[in-house]
């Protein structure tokens, strides 16, 4: 593993390159200018390689501001086709954990039908005008009221896991934006994208991205061994 700055460089050929992304961090340069995952991706590769003039990154996903954990970035463009339809198939496999307000026990599928709503940038459960959304959960154990959760996401809406386990009353901690009363880490919240797997999109071959959990997970984190 490479650590430039923030980022910690967990995969690299010449087609793809992943990351752990630190909560916090951006994945793509907004208005306001801050770093951002896109960015820094160039600038490693053009400092690595002394490659003049610009360096292709293709973003194929995204994680939000306060989301930390495993993305790919492609190197190529024809690498990015295939990674966008990968995952518009839904043929990547994305864990993630979580920590929710709340008691949660079993396993099970969470469906609904979520809406965006551009003028405030909050998702909801719309049964009239949502997208349809489905993740499962696996319950991992309790640390006092709050429970911690393997996800595996199968769709992929903004605000998702957010949307959906706040709607049931559990909150993930942290995340005021939804209802939560609880502190994570003073700004970010509870949701790690631990891990994603896919074919290689152009070697054709298994291909897993793991990122261990940062340290404001050290609470949480012993429950998830396994995860």
């Amino acid at each position: 593993m490479v650590v430039s700055r923030s980022v910690t460089w967990l995969y690299e050929d010449n087609h793809l390159l992943a990351l752990c992304k630190p909560a916090g961090l951006l994945s793509q340069a907004d208005r306001t200018g801050d770093a951002d995952v896109v960015s820094l991706a160039r600038a490693y590769l053009k400092a690595k390689y002394e490659k003049p003039g610009n360096v292709y990154i293709g973003l194929v996903h995204r994680l939000d501001r306060p989301v930390s954990g495993a993305m790919v970035l492609a190197r190529t463009s024809k690498a990015a086709r295939r990674l966008n339809d990968l995952f518009s198939e839904r043929r990547v496999r994305k864990k993630y954990l979580a920590a929710v307000e709340g008691r949660l026990s079993g396993n099970g599928v969470m469906k609904d039908a979520i809406f965006k709503d551009s003028s405030t940038g909050r998702v909801r459960v719309d049964p009239v005008n949502g997208k349809h959304a489905i993740l499962n959960y696996h319950t991992l154990g309790h640390i006092a009221d709050h429970t911690i959760v393997g996800v595996e996401l199968i769709t992929g809406r903004p605000h998702q896991i957010r949307c959906q386990f706040a709607h049931r009353g559990l909150p993930l901690v942290g995340d005021f934006r939804y209802g939560a009363n609880c502190e994570f880490d003073g700004k970010n919240l509870a949701l790690h994208c631990v891990e994603l797997g896919f074919q290689h999109p152009i070697r054709q071959k298994p291909t897993r991205i793991r990122a261990e959990y940062p340290s404001a997970w050290a609470m949480y984190a012993p429950i998830a061994v396994g995860w």
